[in-house]
């Protein structure tokens, strides 16, 4: 076997965050992608000592566990690769994929609560960001995500079945209206053209409706008919927000030089577990409603009762843990290292009539060493690269009788608890919540005791 050989690959088992492996040969080669039980075709494309890594270009052979009705875009889209794989088959392969990754640590002697499902698993989102492009040069307008393995493909995700019935409507109208129109769609090489991006919000326990369309300003076109179109669609939840936001950067990113309301107010509510929060076009909430309720509920009963203890919350964001657990806290103390969310938050508490949680902005690995409180719990929500060596460092150096440790990553949260454990905490309980079905990542839970 060599590099640019095409071979067939049998799909012998997932790790978690979409990979998967078989072998050829006898040596294993990995593929992103595939689901246990495929016959894939594969193109080898790097050889190294340890590791041989293939890209799939094409399916020979469906699984066996692959029972389940998909949408039009299943396979071509790369946004929900379990979509085929029964929703209670999903969640033994995450169960095994949390297990493999702390026993890879030789983690050992921890109650393992399995892996909960989320409420809904289908029309589950409450945000979707969509590109404009084109599926073929110079072929018609599209909305929607990257085709799978093109960097510049765009499919128009008119059937997705991650969202309701509304963001269906509003794809849809939309591409429609401005292929009508005629307007270039941005290409990010040469930096030419007008469309850039669509981003729908949707309160799901509000049912408040947010509409954002990005463009750049190459060109001068008035939007009053596009909002008009919107106003005048049959949807289900209110339109309350219609924005229009300028965007030159030359990133392919959604950023905002210049925001523009063309319709209602410039947020949408959401209520999580009887509060309320405030969210803005820009700023970061958890995509599922329903399941980040349940994430919420089992970090409450991880850490019980905390009357009378300070709790710092790091990592903030937004502020919607913290506030969750002031109900039953002397005092929570929130960092966040972006300025609008610690703002956002200080809103929301305002709106919720909370008043013994303080957010601070700035780096957790800068910010915890000037904090004069001791904590009683550490809440730990990182990012995908999970903690800085210094905060981490830090972090133990509280001497926090409990941390808990909630993880979008359990590949970096396993890396972490080997540093916890070498501080002197061990794992007490793990639990993954399930934030996002028919794809490969999730939450994870865990408590830590010194």
């Amino acid at each position: 076997m060599k590099k640019r050989d095409i071979v067939e690959l049998k799909i012998e088992g997932m790790d978690f965050g979409g990979s998967s492996y078989g072998f050829v040969e006898g040596e294993r080669v990995d593929v992103k992608g595939g689901v246990t039980g495929q016959t894939l075709k594969v193109l080898i494309k790097k050889i190294r000592k340890n590791k041989i890594e293939g890209k799939a270009i094409g399916l020979i052979e469906k699984s066996d566990i692959e029972t389940c009705d998909t949408c039009d875009h299943f396979g071509f889209c790369g946004g929900c690769s379990m979509l085929s794989v029964p929703y209670d088959e999903q969640i033994e392969i995450k169960e095994g994929q949390i297990l493999d990754l702390f026993s890879d640590k030789d983690f050992v002697g921890f109650k393992f609560l399995g892996v909960e499902g989320s409420p809904k698993n289908r029309e589950y989102r409450n945000k979707m960001e969509y590109t404009f492009g084109d599926e073929e040069k110079d072929g018609p307008l599209t909305l929607g995500f990257h085709k799978k393995g093109r960097a510049l493909d765009i499919i128009t995700v008119d059937t997705c079945m991650l969202i309701d019935e509304d963001y269906r409507k509003i794809l849809k109208s939309t591409v429609e209206y401005f292929a009508k129109k005629g307007l270039p769609y941005y290409k990010t090489m040469p930096h030419t053209g007008y469309l850039r991006n669509l981003v729908v919000r949707k309160g799901l326990n509000t049912n408040e409706i947010m509409v954002n369309i990005v463009t750049s300003t190459q060109v001068e076109f008035d939007m009053t008919e596009y909002k008009d179109m919107l106003l005048n669609l049959d949807t289900d939840g209110e339109m309350v927000s219609i924005l229009h936001t300028e965007n030159d950067g030359l990133a392919d990113a959604v950023q905002c030089d210049k925001l523009n309301v063309l319709h209602g107010r410039d947020y949408i509510y959401e209520e999580l577990l009887g509060l309320k929060f405030k969210v803005s076009a820009f700023s970061f909430f958890q995509t599922n409603t329903k399941g980040a309720e349940r994430l919420y509920q089992i970090a409450s009963e991880f850490i019980g009762e905390q009357k009378n203890k300070v709790v710092f919350d790091l990592y903030s964001g937004t502020g919607t843990i913290a506030q969750m657990v002031s109900k039953s806290a002397k005092k929570v103390i929130g960092i966040e290292i972006v300025e609008e969310a610690v703002e956002a938050a200080k809103e929301n508490a305002r709106i919720n009539n909370i008043t013994n949680c303080k957010f601070i902005a700035g780096d957790v690995a800068q910010k915890v060493k000037s904090i004069k409180e001791k904590p009683d719990l550490i809440i730990v929500d990182p990012p995908r690269p999970g903690i800085h060596k210094n905060a981490l460092k830090d972090i133990v150096g509280f001497n926090s009788k409990e941390i808990l440790y909630i993880s979008c990553n359990p590949k970096t949260l396993v890396k972490d608890l080997v540093e916890f454990e070498k501080g002197g905490y061990g794992i007490v309980q793990v639990k993954g919540m399930d934030m996002f079905p028919n794809t490969p990542h999730m939450e994870t839970v865990v408590l830590l005791s010194r």
